[in-house]
């Protein structure tokens, strides 16, 4: 329990794990909404061009993210986001995983509940909301899972990004405990954030996995 206590003399904790936590659910909100929603449109409606942009959508994910980094760093310096949370979000609030992954999955449910809604005088939206999110659950957990895991463990873009230790988050902020330290790494600090950054993870997996069953069968559509 002392490199617990050393840790949290060393690092503000609190505040480092409140910008993970933010950055991480955010991110993961916003994803799973941009993401479904988009790909609820590229499988239930049409309109001219639309296997093009899908394709090309898809085209993009043969390109390493890393390759963006300095287009991206510009651009959140030209729009003043450079050192701000929402950097870590704004440029992955969709991305060609989550739209081909919750495509693939709407594309199986059947158009004639969506007919059915139209006849009812249901609107777009109101028919993604009401008819497409409770039958996609199971998709939406396990993709919320797939980004909870992807965001809470980023290193490289919150390196890039934030500039101030007020900001870091939880992951990098324990990484540059070597270079706080001086010459002597203190690995068994190290080792303590290892395990508190570890923790609320394992804990996330296990709710979702639990939603993401129940989903299963409570969303399941029978032919």
């Amino acid at each position: 329990m002392d490199n617990f206590r050393k840790l949290f003399d060393m690092i503000p904790v609190g505040l480092n794990t409140f910008n993970s936590v933010f950055t991480t659910l955010m991110g993961t909100a916003t994803s799973l909404f941009f993401c479904s929603l988009a790909g609820f449109a590229f499988a239930k409606y049409k309109f001219p061009g639309r296997d093009f942009l899908f394709y090309f959508v898809i085209a993009t994910m043969l390109v390493p993210p890393e390759v963006g980094a300095v287009p991206l760093f510009v651009i959140m310096k030209k729009i003043g986001l450079i050192n701000s949370l929402w950097s870590l979000i704004v440029p992955r609030i969709a991305t060609a995983v989550g739209i081909f992954y919750m495509h693939q999955y709407i594309s199986d449910v059947p158009d004639e509940l969506i007919e059915a809604a139209r006849i009812d005088g249901c609107r777009d939206f109101g028919i993604f909301y009401r008819i497409i999110l409770p039958i996609i659950k199971p998709a939406l957990a396990s993709w919320a899972a797939v980004t909870l895991i992807a965001r809470w463990n980023d290193f490289f873009w919150p390196l890039l990004y934030l500039r101030k230790q007020a900001k870091y988050t939880l992951m990098v902020t324990i990484s540059l405990l070597p270079v706080s330290e001086g010459l002597s790494t203190p690995w068994p600090v190290i080792l303590a954030g290892t395990t508190l950054v570890i923790i609320p993870i394992i804990v996330l997996y296990l709710i979702l996995q639990t939603f993401q069953k129940s989903g299963m069968m409570a969303g399941a559509v029978k032919g």
